[in-house]
């Protein structure tokens, strides 16, 4: 920013097909990371349990994908990544310590894809139907808490996840990141209350 420049602020929302992914592995995998956060509605594990050694690496690995999927250039892979044949160009894993994880996800592509496209479709549907309201979500609370704090709001960066998740809510789920339910979203009242500490925190 230039000297005495006015503070920018740059907020993305979106339901990303890679979280999603991700998120559904998550279920139908039987893994329990992150645990604060909630559970996809009516996504549940699917074929048998690994054995529980094999199952704490497949946890592991499936977190570090996570966080590279999540806020892939804060957590860059130490080594190269390969695209998983079966989910086409959609998931790209490390070409060693993810060997569990590969191997685990394959039989689950097609209909995690499926399911992918189906929640980010509908996330698209709903965003189209608020038409103008995204912005307005945003710029009425950052203006709120430039009133409340006598002063512009810093400059920051979030990403919101707007995701099928089970209850009401919002968690953190990267420095810039934070997962709000579809439910959430939809009630414009209780997402402003929703996402006013969030600005407070960063703006």
């Amino acid at each position: 920013m230039q000297p005495g420049a006015a503070p920018s602020w740059v907020i993305r929302e979106n339901a990303s097909r890679p979280v999603l992914l991700a998120l559904y592995l998550r279920e139908v995998l039987a893994i329990s990371s992150p645990v604060e956060l909630p559970r996809l509605r009516d996504v549940g594990p699917v074929g048998e349990r690994l054995e529980i050694d094999e199952h704490d690496l497949l946890e592991r690995q499936w977190r570090a994908w996570w966080a590279m999927t999540v806020e892939p250039e804060a957590h860059p892979s130490p080594v190269p990544l390969e695209l998983v044949e079966a989910f086409d160009t959609e998931v790209a894993l490390p070409v060693s310590g993810a060997e569990v994880l590969a191997r685990a996800i394959v039989p689950h592509a097609e209909a995690a894809r499926a399911w992918a496209e189906w929640a980010h479709d509908t996330y698209r549907s709903a965003s189209a139907a608020r038409r103008g309201d995204s912005y307005r979500a945003y710029a009425g609370t950052i203006a709120e808490h430039e009133r409340e704090v006598g002063r512009r709001a810093h400059s920051f960066e979030l990403n919101v996840e707007v995701l099928p998740l089970s209850g009401s809510g919002v968690w953190w789920i990267g420095a810039m990141t934070i997962a709000v339910t579809d439910s959430l979203r939809s009630d414009a009242s209780a997402f402003d209350d929703a996402i006013h500490p969030i600005i407070a925190e960063l703006a």
